[in-house]
């Protein structure tokens, strides 16, 4: 595994789910439970290969980037990236190589990759139509961009089918908090659309949509990143200690059920 020269340097992240919480290892693994499978039939859709040239961007907890390295293999290269990469370190795969790399400011490459994928990246930078330009600019001709954004605001909770499904203050509260950060939380809805301004050929899109309940990995996911945020949602004056505690408790009790974001996956080629 080789890494970019600064990539045993601490960089200091404003990211509100950032890899130094407590609560990431939990999000990682709730995050590829739920969604590996769907973005591994995509990228075998987009024809990933041996000897590929790869780029994964937010790389997190590898569980994508492993699987690239594992289908070029020792003939491919995949570069995967994050602005900690404590994670991604730990993996080993002869045509792996971590970058520490913030892809809101930081250049790339120019037309070196056969694929870029990134997911719940593009939803967390303030300047994505000129990010998604230098994803794109870093493919091959004919190479494949492959990105997977939430829509958290089409399809809300609805009591009226089922008095378990509740919106809970504290999900309100994040998404307050979010957008008060920038966060473009119909990032999802918007991918195809950017993809076709920015002239890409042969797009299409996808949203998947679950249930989460007690014992799921969604409803693991939501505990990992309300925990990971509790401070920042108190402290804003968005919810109260006790309806935080409240909203946990409601989400441990067997008839809680909630719908999940939208999560799009968005492809296109670069012509």
């Amino acid at each position: 595994m080789a890494s970019v020269p600064d990539g045993n340097i601490a960089r200091t992240s404003s990211y509100l789910l950032d890899n130094a919480g407590a609560e990431a290892p939990a999000r990682f693994g709730a995050l590829s439970t739920l969604f590996d499978s769907s973005t591994i039939r995509h990228l075998e859709n987009c024809g990933v290969a041996a000897g590929w040239q790869c780029l994964e961007i937010g790389g997190g907890g590898g569980s994508i980037a492993s699987w690239l390295a594992t289908r070029v293999g020792d003939a491919g290269r995949v570069v995967a990236t994050d602005i900690d990469t404590r994670f991604l370190k730990s993996l080993s795969h002869p045509s792996l190589e971590v970058w520490q790399h913030d892809i809101a400011s930081d250049s790339l490459p120019e037309a070196v990759f056969d694929l870029v994928h990134a997911r719940l990246v593009l939803t967390h930078v303030h300047q994505p139509n000129q990010v998604l330009r230098r994803m794109i600019s870093t493919l091959k001709t004919g190479g494949w961009i492959l990105l997977e954004e939430f829509d958290s605001l089409s399809l809300l909770p609805d009591g009226a089918l089922d008095s378990g499904e509740t919106v809970l203050k504290t999900h309100r509260a994040l998404h307050r908090l979010m957008q008060s950060r920038g966060f473009d939380l119909r990032c999802g809805r918007l991918l195809l659309h950017r993809f076709r301004n920015h002239g890409l050929a042969d797009t299409g899109a996808e949203g998947r949509i679950f249930m989460w309940h007690v014992g799921t990995p969604g409803s693991a996911l939501l505990q990992a990143n309300y925990e990971q945020t509790r401070e920042a949602l108190i402290q804003a004056g968005f919810i109260t200690e006790q309806e935080f505690a409240d909203d946990l408790e409601r989400m441990r009790r067997p008839d809680f059920v909630m719908p999940s974001a939208i999560l799009w996956s968005a492809w296109g080629r670069r012509p």
